[in-house]
């Protein structure tokens, strides 16, 4: 039972990583390099797809949107963890707390199902390429596009009215570097039980269903990929599942320890344990995709070649979407 003279919080402090000013320093280095790296590479991504007519097909029209979804994913952390590093009251107002967490879950949520969408767009065109222009419709692409999004929205929207519903009159302080959900939960002075269930179940809805659909869209690649007769083509398409399954790995991974291991909302050592599991997955991941993804692809490096010519002019063109390839299923070898 909730005491009668407890006061509500109208702001949180966010603890951080560390009170040495020396590791502050570091830590701000550290993450403003990754954060400029993060936008420089998916910025870089989305103005390639953006400009470059061959790369107007369904599987870079969903690398655009991921690498879009890295954009925000990073700026809706990095920045109030920069200005934390810098001054002496690391402070978040309810309101931009509740913000950061709906917006985090948005872009974490969606991005399960964008990499989905990815996935069984690689499935048709290595299992059904006769079938890939008329499955893999612009209208098809759209609407998962869209379903993903409405996920994102309906799921963060659960986690943001479940917890901030709470009354938080325990501490106003979050072992933590944002505003996430289990060291929120730790601060509640109510029985929390009801919304741990919740928001477990919510976590394991998206990312479990997303996950077996994957991995279920790459093992029947595999099985196609072990039926050719060509040696340069199965190393070819093998190449490609490790990079995907690597990131796919770490993402889901991290989120799976941080949000569905049973003691992450109890003593201090498991909060600690979180904060690296949630740098994997809301930092480095978002940096290394467009490497994971796209830097390694040749379609993407002739582009890049292209676009050195005539970067400044393109900047100024506002094309529209190209269909011209639309319906063809990617064949750029990786390195």
């Amino acid at each position: 039972m909730v005491e009668a003279n407890c006061t509500v919080a109208f702001e949180f402090v966010l603890l951080g990583f560390t009170s040495r000013e020396d590791l502050q320093v570091m830590c701000f280095v550290l993450f403003l390099a990754v954060y400029v790296v993060t936008l420089i590479g998916n910025l870089g991504v989305i103005i390639l797809i953006r400009i470059d007519s061959c790369l107007h097909t369904p599987m870079y029209f969903f690398l655009s949107h991921l690498s879009l979804l890295d954009v925000c994913y990073s700026s809706t952390i990095i920045p109030q963890t920069l200005l934390n590093f810098i001054v002496e009251k690391k402070v978040i107002s309810f309101v931009r707390c509740a913000i950061q967490l709906f917006s985090f879950a948005t872009c974490a949520t969606t991005e399960c199902y964008v990499l989905a969408a990815m996935a069984y767009d690689r499935y048709v065109a290595i299992c059904n390429p006769l079938l890939y222009s008329v499955v893999m419709s612009q209208r098809l692409c759209v609407g998962m596009l869209a379903g993903a999004y409405l996920a994102g929205v309906i799921s963060s929207t659960i986690h943001t009215v479940s917890i901030f519903s709470l009354p938080f009159c325990r501490s106003k302080r979050i072992n933590h570097f944002f505003c996430d959900g289990p060291p929120l939960l730790a601060l509640s002075c109510s029985d929390t039980h009801v919304n741990e269930v919740m928001l477990s179940a919510v976590v394991a809805f998206n990312v479990l269903s997303t996950t077996v659909f994957i991995l279920m869209s790459y093992l029947l690649v595999l099985s196609t990929v072990l039926r050719l007769r060509s040696v340069a083509s199965r190393h070819k398409a093998f190449s490609t599942c490790a990079s995907h399954l690597v990131s796919i790995v770490l993402y889901y991974g991290s989120s799976l320890f941080v949000y569905l291991h049973p003691s992450s909302l109890g003593g201090r050592q498991s909060l600690e344990h979180n904060k690296v599991g949630s740098v994997l997955y809301s930092v480095a991941v978002p940096m290394l995709n467009p490497l994971i993804y796209s830097l390694r692809n040749t379609d993407m490096k002739n582009a890049m070649r292209k676009a050195k010519s005539r970067v400044f002019s393109s900047l100024s063109i506002h094309g529209s979407w190209s269909t011209e390839r639309w319906g063809q299923p990617y064949d750029g070898e990786e390195g």
